[in-house]
């Protein structure tokens, strides 16, 4: 796929994820133009002050709760990466209307904009918390993909395509538990909820790459999930605070103590790659199965979970992966 020739837009684009993104696509792809698309002025002036100032770039403000705006940004646009969400799980829960508006109302603006610009390709990213959710944010996030899935019927003879990425916790996001570990580190106790609890992990930069390369190669009604290895929160805090008290203090409520990327009944239609799986939409007539030629069908009751997965990381693995953040938070950045 040529990108030089391509105008991107990045919803929540002045986020973790969204600033990663548009630092790799100015950097090594170089489409025409970039465009974050943000509702917060101060973190798009923060970012331009950080270095995202190249001549392709663009500030665009605004919220995908607003369709007329949206629908405005995405005029001559041909990609669009849905990032923005609220995704703080306790904020959620204690605000859910407002969790609603973003994360399920925002994506069915952003679908409806996309379909009125003639956008070629969507991606919306999701997350493990989606599968048999048990907390609000899961919940939006579940009905955020069934949107983004089914809306592929609705484009009829219109170019544009939608699909979803689906991975787990992302390694120093906004809202990350290692810059919580190295601040307790200070005092002296980092808080667990619970010893056996269990995580997918991915870094920005895989993420942001992993979405990239799905991109190039979506049809539409996808849900593309990465093979990405387990840690115990045990062990991520043990690494960060070798010489910290453990203090256990139970699961918060909408908190699960392993999470789950690929669902036993989501199995059956479900395409396994070499380094990733491919959730195909169950029966949609406008749905090709080309992926079953790239894959090989899953066995039925096969269930993607962190505390089964057979990939898991070590210490040492643990130590490279939060270095750089670890440097930040000493620099006083984080």
């Amino acid at each position: 796929m040529d990108w030089s020739n391509k105008v991107v837009l990045v919803t929540g684009g002045t986020g973790s994820f969204g600033k990663k993104m548009v630092r790799i696509l100015l950097d090594e792809y170089r489409p025409a133009k970039v465009i974050v698309y943000s509702r917060d002025e101060l973190k798009q002036h923060e970012m331009r002050s950080a270095g995202f100032d190249a001549t392709n770039l663009r500030y665009f403000i605004g919220d995908v709760r607003d369709l007329d705006r949206l629908r405005r940004a995405f005029e001559g646009v041909d990609i669009v990466v849905h990032a923005a969400a609220l995704k703080q799980v306790p904020a959620c829960e204690y605000n859910p209307m407002e969790a609603i508006k973003t994360n399920i109302l925002g994506s069915g603006n952003v679908i409806d904009a996309a379909l009125d610009a003639g956008v070629e390709k969507v991606i919306a990213l999701s997350t493990d918390k989606a599968v048999n959710p048990v907390n609000l944010y899961g919940a939006t996030k579940l009905a955020a993909e069934k949107l983004f899935v089914q809306s592929n019927s609705y484009a009829g003879g219109r170019k544009t395509r939608f699909s979803c990425v689906r991975y787990g916790n992302v390694v120093g996001s906004r809202g990350s538990v290692v810059p919580v570990f190295l601040r307790q580190r200070d005092a002296g106790e980092v808080t667990v909820t619970d010893e056996r609890m269990t995580r997918f992990w991915i870094s920005l930069e895989q993420g942001v790459r992993f979405v990239i390369r799905c991109i190039e190669q979506m049809s539409g009604g996808e849900v593309f999930v990465p093979k990405i290895p387990s840690m115990t929160i045990l062990d991520l805090a043990k690494t960060i605070a070798p010489d910290a008290k453990v203090n256990v203090v139970g699961i918060r409520p909408g908190e699960k103590l392993h999470e789950v990327l690929i669902s036993e009944d989501e199995a059956r239609t479900t395409v396994e790659l070499q380094d990733m799986f491919v959730v195909q939409p169950a029966e949609a007539l406008w749905f090709g199965r080309d992926w079953e030629n790239k894959g090989k069908l899953i066995v039925e009751e096969f269930r993607f979970a962190s505390n089964t997965n057979d990939q898991w990381l070590t210490v040492e693995q643990i130590k490279k992966i939060i270095a750089p953040i670890e440097a930040e938070y000493n620099s006083g950045k984080l």
